[in-house]
């Protein structure tokens, strides 16, 4: 196994790891070669937490996603005929985008449509945005591990800078100018000196105004989903950004507070990130919640808010009051009760829930939810209802699970303790070194 390979499990998750092994074998019986790119391997090499799995394929990288979603019950959530690529989302969370190595031909005009082409994974990553995210490890059976580097995007992450690959490259894809903000923030880089002038020209021609509505709306998903949206948006107010959106976000319409109140809120979920797409209501609604109706209405109408999204966002108090009142009830005297309520809700409820309602007991209930209930149920294993004769996948394990989880928590058994440490026998001190630098 190569250095690289290592690296790349042992930043993993299990549950990323084994879509990784899914999507190897997908592509090794399609015949086409298949590389591991992005932001994946920018965060591996760079030391962050990997958040997607991003690959690419010399070939037809929407039958690898089609093949993939069959064979492992993964959701084929969207796909991009214009440059052949497809978003999977795996059971627990896991997002994977498959794509077709491509090149693409920009026409004169800033933002518009670009002419997709198949390429080879060099021609691919020469013409990605930033160095850092030009980096590739092959997955293909003969080479799988080597790491290919066109753009020597790792200096720039060993010099912590971010840095265009091309000249024209905020006038080909002037969103690169919201994602170099989004970058900066998230890993704390500086700008190389060649990209800051180039960011300083594309805002003197307004390149920004360029940006497609779909496009805008994607960017601002991307907002939501990053762990610290907080301080993205006030970075993107500072560079007069963030009125792209909806020109009423700006000044004291801007719910900074909120957001900084939301974030700090966010980190007592479980999870590192909501699951794609969730967090997207209770973003949206803090982040406007100093607008009015008319304000609201422009906003979506600005970024082409899709009517699902629109109306998860719009009805979320409404849905929130009805959780709250299931949370507040005073028929749930006992542990196992709250668990059983708050595990029915979605972690972003759960999220605006702690924001949003004043009730003590509601608060309460969800902090020792996700604090102790949650990482208490968690701690029973299959291998304890093994042990009274009950394998996976029947109905009676599920119900030997729930009873022992209820019990758990109500304290009718406790946790099993770990078995006891043995202490190592003293050793001879004639042959134990002194530590450096004397006693």
């Amino acid at each position: 196994m190569s250095d690289y390979l290592f690296m790349l499990e042992s930043h993993l998750n299990p549950d990323q790891n084994r879509v990784v092994e899914q999507i190897e074998e997908a592509a090794r019986t399609a015949g086409v070669n298949l590389f591991l790119t992005g932001g994946a391997v920018r965060d591996m090499l760079g030391g962050f937490q990997v958040r997607d799995l991003d690959f690419v394929v010399e070939g037809n990288a929407l039958a690898v996603a089609k093949r993939v979603a069959e064979s492992s019950g993964a959701e084929l959530a969207s796909t991009d005929e214009h440059r052949r690529s497809a978003e999977l989302i795996f059971p627990r969370g896991i997002t994977a985008q498959i794509a077709m190595a491509r090149s693409e031909r920009y026409p004169r005009k800033p933002g518009g449509r670009s002419q997709v082409s198949p390429a080879t994974i060099h021609e691919d990553l020469l013409g990605r945005d930033f160095s850092v995210n030009a980096i590739a490890i092959s997955l293909t059976r003969a080479s799988r591990g080597l790491l290919l580097d066109p753009g020597n995007g790792q200096a720039d992450l060993a010099a912590k800078q971010l840095r265009t690959l091309n000249s024209s490259s905020f006038f080909d894809d002037p969103s690169r100018l919201l994602r170099m903000v989004r970058y900066r923030v998230r890993l704390d880089f500086g700008i190389d000196e060649r990209t800051r002038q180039q960011y300083k020209l594309a805002r003197e021609e307004r390149l920004e105004k360029h940006i497609p509505p779909r496009v805008l709306n994607r960017e601002l998903e991307a907002i939501a989903s990053e762990a610290g949206f907080a301080a993205v948006v006030r970075a993107l107010v500072e560079e007069n950004l963030l009125s792209l959106f909806c020109p009423a976000l700006a000044g004291s319409k801007v719910n900074l507070p909120g957001l900084t109140k939301l974030e700090r809120l966010a980190r007592l979920l479980p999870s590192t990130q909501l699951p794609p797409g969730s967090g997207f209501a209770p973003f949206l609604h803090v982040l406007a919640e100093r607008l009015s109706p008319a304000e609201k209405t422009s906003l979506a109408r600005t970024v082409e808010m899709n009517r699902a999204d629109a109306q998860r966002w719009q009805k979320l108090p409404v849905r929130i009051k009805k959780l709250e009142s299931e949370l507040k009830s005073a028929r749930l005297r006992k542990p196992s009760q709250i668990y059983e309520v708050a595990s029915r809700m979605a972690e972003a409820d759960l999220l605006f829930l702690l924001y949003r309602s004043p009730e003590k007991v509601v608060q309460q209930r969800i902090r020792n939810y996700l604090g102790r209930y949650l990482p208490l149920a968690q701690s029973v294993t299959v291998e304890e209802i093994r042990k009274a004769g009950i394998e996976p996948g029947t109905r009676k394990f599920e119900q030997a699970r729930r009873e022992l989880v209820n019990a758990r928590l109500d304290g009718r058994v406790r946790k099993p303790a770990p078995p006891p440490v043995v202490p190592e026998p003293p050793r001879n001190h004639r042959f134990q070194r002194a530590p450096r630098g004397g006693a």
